[in-house]
């Protein structure tokens, strides 16, 4: 069995021995399954997945319940800068709008099992936040525009 990572194997060891696989996993909690010609993927017990979705949606209703009761969302637009230093480039509205449009996609992803919304948030804010932040990409990108430029890349 793979030993590179201890708690990664191959896929190749799964098919291979997959009592000694399920029995390890079980061990640590997860695994990862690497593959060579495919992404990896982590092997985990249903209970533990069930738990960690449990804690996602109480988080998310945590956050809702904060935006609720204080519209201003003061305290979670004090948090942004310490968990994503990246925001000190928004303006105070952009923050605002950010941090709304994370806590509804954490909100989908908690409720609605549709996780790529808040990574899909956070690379559109963070994009923008480096665009601002070098005053060339900024000025370029408030010049008007005409046209259709093809699709748009995300990168992480």
């Amino acid at each position: 069995m793979n030993t590179s990572h201890p708690d990664a194997v191959t896929f190749s060891d799964l098919s291979r021995n997959p009592r000694s696989v399920a029995e390890r996993a079980s061990r640590l909690g997860r695994l990862r399954v690497t593959h060579r010609d495919a992404p990896d993927f982590y092997l985990t017990a249903a209970d533990r997945e069930e738990q960690r979705d449990q804690t996602l949606t109480t988080t998310s209703r945590i956050f809702l319940a904060l935006m609720k009761h204080d519209p201003s969302a003061r305290a979670l637009l004090l948090a942004m800068p310490d968990v994503f230093p990246w925001v000190r480039h928004l303006g105070v509205e952009e923050v605002r709008a950010f941090t709304v449009e994370l806590i509804d996609a954490l909100s989908d992803a908690a409720e609605l099992d549709l996780d790529a919304g808040a990574q899909e948030v956070i690379a559109g804010w963070r994009a923008t936040a480096r665009i601002k932040a070098d005053p060339s990409q900024h000025e370029e990108a408030l010049r008007p525009t005409s046209g259709d430029f093809g699709a748009v890349e995300v990168t992480p």
